[in-house]
């Protein structure tokens, strides 16, 4: 058997991800026929077929997929070499595909973007915002890096590196029952009184877990229903005194003092949180970026998300407000 090549492996590699040979030449930089002529070429010097090329998109044969999966180790191996070196130099350069969840991007990205592209020039940060299953299959397919979202997953294979603990808050308008409350605790709330995002979002299921412990017919049936994707969208349909909804920290830290009296209430200990954390395949590369991004972004919170001292304990979290915020 001749010898088999890198880059042949990775074209391999590039149609199963991408379906399409049009696509996957495209991503590889060459010209469809020259990614077509060697992946003809692998297949006639292994003596298989690795796609059916009858099928819109393409899919592997069966041999063919074992044969990509041992081209993906082979090239995540090439790859780590590669890292080895850079670390061994001290450099922290290169393309890092970054996902991130709708909740958390508007808030947290303007906090450490700046800052961590002038301290690291030499990282190309690639960013997407996406819904947490959509990261979770992206990283399994090396189409991402790393990923920001909130945690536990519990999914194998995946690292979790938790960066800060954010508590909810209620946003509401001075003409809603719970105005009345200088604080709230899960049980003055109600799944019908509440707007939610869309399914998919796990925010969404974060507020509904709170809200849970009033029954429905604790409350009234509101006559309009709307989900969105948003939560900018949903704090808008508060303003018209519709319902409340549940917001992130970070979202409500541009208000000013005024409003966040009239339009925020916050809870009763024990606070509602959820855990934020880096998450990347156990398998990961790119080490180096991932331990400067961990710590660009703990640097940049607000004083009171910082959740880690030198010794690695938690803080527990017990008050929230904008005077103790950076």
């Amino acid at each position: 058997m001749k010898s088999i090549s890198l880059i042949q492996l990775s074209y391999l590699v590039a149609v199963f991800q991408h379906r399409n040979f049009g696509d996957a030449a495209r991503a590889c930089h060459v010209s469809q026929p020259t990614l077509s002529v060697q992946i003809q070429k692998l297949e006639e010097e292994l003596g298989i077929i690795a796609f059916d090329r009858s099928r819109k998109p393409v899919e592997p044969t069966l041999i063919g997929r074992k044969i990509i999966q041992q081209a993906q180790n082979i090239l995540l191996e090439v790859q780590r070499i590669e890292e080895l070196i850079k670390t061994e130099r001290g450099e922290i350069a290169g393309d890092f595909k970054l996902g991130i969840i709708p909740t958390l991007a508007p808030y947290l990205l303007p906090l450490f973007l700046k800052k961590f592209t002038q301290n690291f020039p030499r990282v190309n940060l690639i960013l997407e915002e996406l819904q947490t299953q959509q990261i979770l299959e992206k990283l399994k397919e090396d189409k991402l890096d790393a990923g920001i979202l909130v945690t536990p997953l519990n999914c194998q294979g995946i690292v979790e590196r938790p960066l800060f603990y954010e508590p909810f808050i209620v946003y509401l308008t001075p003409g809603h029952p719970l105005h009345s409350l200088k604080k709230v605790s899960d049980k003055d709330l109600t799944l019908e009184d509440v707007w939610l995002l869309n399914e998919g979002h796990c925010f969404r299921d974060q507020a509904m877990e709170i809200c849970k412990k009033v029954r429905e017919k604790d409350s009234p049936k509101k006559n309009l229903v709307f989900e969105s994707g948003n939560l900018e969208t949903l704090m808008r349909l508060v303003d018209q005194n519709l319902g409340y909804t549940l917001v992130p920290y970070l979202s409500i830290r541009e208000m000013p003092d005024s409003m966040q009296r009239k339009k925020l209430r916050f809870f009763k200990p024990p606070v509602p949180l959820r855990e934020v954390s880096l998450v990347f395949c156990r398998s990961y590369l790119k080490q180096g970026i991932i331990e400067v991004l961990s710590k660009e972004i703990t640097r940049c919170l607000p004083r009171n998300l910082q959740t880690r001292q030198g010794n690695g304990k938690i803080i527990k979290l017990t008050s929230f407000n904008r005077k103790n915020s950076s």
